[in-house]
């Protein structure tokens, strides 16, 4: 009995211990607090990515800077990676650790992930709405924007988890875009339309892969041509998926991606890249590094990554022998039905995570504000092909005239503006835990039939049908599925497997401690009969 009551209390502790490290580890969900302590100092640390690119370094240094000068009791650290599947990976070891950042540029899939845990990232709402510390609050020390002020359409896109509730704000925006070698279409005997049409895509992309008997291709004399380069193939399909009003996934996490529509995009993949027109970045290279060189006619790429596109791009790496002199055109990614186009809304977000004085959480939230301000907002827009999140900005004297500036790279200023006159014409993917992995798989489904094709591999119903189970297994999203179909609360709700095994197994000492004290009360009796 003394054995079984020991076991039975350190099972109670394991329980308790590992109840303590799951979900908000301990923090209370986060109060605004009366009024921000100026006499303490706290320090906070912010994670954002950067691609080696000094000039946006340069100005996250600056916003610090000016931001300590604002409010001296407050200290930022920063942390900066070169890709924001480091920060999550990061995110989510410090989870666990307590260790996460106070501040933390991210995107809104991630977050779903974070906020897997209780009270682990602060809802943002009444934050917004405060009269003191809130947008455009009484109590600031610096001119940021009002809620009103806010790109309606980016700060929908932080409203996540079926709650209505934002749980980040905006940083920066872009969409894609369709870099193009006007003189090639045109060369081809084509008129470039303002909004493309996949059928147009693909026939100009097959005819611009024709060769000459001695191997060469006809329109540009080199051994070289791929005509259509997408870098992001997870984009391409959801992209491609929307226009066609077919299912990719619910907002609740049910993954609908396995369907006809998409086997039906797959199967023109296959045949597009089997004629030589099509192939991507993870199985070619950058599409900027073939457009420049004048062996790509059509490359889908970031409009943040505008300044890499065209002959005269500033960022571009090729060596300059490479170079091939061309008008550079830039349209929205292709479209099913170019009267109602539809394409993708990207871009970085902020999320606060929740501590235990609310006092640095708050401290947090100011510095957040602060990169909404319109030094921060277009002098990093400026940078790349960014459009800022604040109207405020977007309607400065400084960022207009920033877009009519002649000495800006006009590829840059072409595909900004493609996404401030398409704003209402943007859509994100629903949110959840595990929307990541789907969105990765997405991508997969077509980086891995065009290198079936690439091999001389039969690509057919059975093709297919495995593809999409091996893409289940790889991506767990079979898993995931089985997740969502639970809804009758037999998952004991959040938690991890390894505690509900715990549970399971106390349940099965605690019945096993009442058989056993049941069994040697009636052995004690019968012991005491005559």
């Amino acid at each position: 009995m003394k054995k079984g009551c020991a076991l039975f209390l350190l099972l109670v502790l394991m329980v308790s211990l590992l109840s303590g490290c799951h979900g908000s580890r301990g923090a209370q969900a986060f109060v605004i607090p009366e009024s921000f302590d100026t006499s303490k100092t706290y320090e906070i640390t912010f994670w954002a990515k950067n691609d080696t690119n000094k000039t946006q370094t340069n100005i996250y240094e600056k916003a610090i800077r000016d931001f300590e000068a604002l409010y001296p009791n407050i200290h930022v650290n920063m942390r900066l990676y070169t890709d924001y599947g480091k920060i999550y990976n990061d995110v989510i070891t410090n989870i666990a650790t307590q260790t996460t950042p106070n501040v933390c540029i991210t995107y809104p899939d991630h977050i779903a992930t974070y906020m897997t845990g209780d009270n682990v990232i602060v809802p943002l709402d009444e934050l917004f709405a405060d009269a003191k510390y809130g947008l455009d609050g009484a109590e600031l020390q610096f001119d940021g924007p009002s809620l009103g002020e806010m790109v309606p359409e980016f700060l929908e896109e932080c409203a996540f988890n079926g709650d209505g509730i934002h749980y980040a704000v905006p940083y920066m925006r872009s969409t894609e875009a369709m870099y193009i070698n006007q003189d090639y279409v045109e060369q081809l005997g084509y008129e470039l339309p303002d909004v493309l049409t996949w059928d147009f895509v693909w026939e100009v992309a097959d005819k611009a892969a024709e060769k000459n008997q001695d191997g060469t291709y006809k329109l540009n004399g080199q051994n070289v041509m791929i005509p259509f380069i997408y870098k992001s193939t997870d984009n391409m399909m959801i992209q491609m998926l929307k226009q066609l009003d077919a299912g990719y996934s619910t907002p609740e996490g049910e993954v609908l991606i396995f369907n006809d529509e998409t086997r039906s995009i797959l199967e023109t993949v296959a045949e597009h890249v089997r004629t030589g027109a099509f192939s991507t970045f993870k199985i070619s290279s950058y599409p900027a590094n073939f457009l420049n060189a004048g062996q790509c006619v059509f490359a889908v790429d970031s409009t943040a990554g505008s300044t890499w596109m065209g002959s005269e791009a500033p960022l571009s790496d090729i060596a300059p022998d490479k170079y091939v002199q061309f008008k550079t055109a830039v349209r929205p990614v292709p479209q099913f039905d170019p009267e109602h186009p539809q394409m993708i809304s990207q871009g970085p977000s902020i999320c606060i995570f929740n501590k235990h004085d609310p006092q640095e959480v708050l401290a947090s939230w100011l510095f957040t504000q602060y990169l909404l301000t319109n030094d921060v907002q277009n002098a990093y827009a400026g940078t790349e092909g960014y459009v800022p999140v604040t109207l405020k900005a977007q309607q400065s004297e400084e960022y207009q005239a920033y877009l009519n500036d002649p000495a800006q790279y006009d590829v840059k200023l072409a595909a900004t503006q493609l996404l401030m006159a398409h704003t209402q014409d943007t859509f994100v993917t629903p949110v959840f835990n595990g929307s990541t992995s789907l969105r990765d798989a997405a991508g997969q489904l077509i980086e891995s039939t065009a290198k079936s094709v690439r091999r001389n591999e039969t690509v057919d119903d059975a093709y297919f049908e495995k593809l999409y189970k091996d893409t289940q297994s790889l991506y767990r999203l079979d898993q995931l599925q089985s997740q969502q179909s639970r809804t009758d609360g037999s998952d004991l709700g959040r938690l991890p497997s390894t505690a509900v095994a715990l549970l399971v197994t106390l349940v099965v000492v605690w019945v096993l401690i009442g058989l056993y004290t049941l069994y040697e009360q009636i052995r004690k009796k019968r012991a005491k009969k005559p």
